[in-house]
């Protein structure tokens, strides 16, 4: 019997509020995602759709696909497009 295909690491770059290179180690019994309001944990599982196909902008909490990636704050210019391997 073969083995469940393993998602050992996502890593994210200019998704949403991911401005900065972000890696994640998916280690094997990862259930779930902690942690306080508005730090990226819907922003984290919707990077994670996107990069598996997802196209609908409206599934991802966006009115437009641009409207996903990270175009700059006042206190920070845009700089990176997103980049999946």
């Amino acid at each position: 019997m073969a083995s469940a295909p393993h998602l050992a690491r996502i890593r994210i770059s200019g998704f949403r509020s991911f401005a900065d290179p972000v890696a994640l180690d998916v280690l094997p019994g990862l259930t779930g995602l902690v942690g306080p309001n508005s730090c990226g944990k819907s922003n984290l599982a919707e990077a994670l759709r996107w990069a598996m196909g997802e196209a609908s902008a409206r599934a991802l909490r966006g009115d437009a696909m641009d409207g996903l990636i990270f175009t700059g704050a006042k206190t920070r210019p845009a700089g990176m497009r997103p980049r999946w391997r």
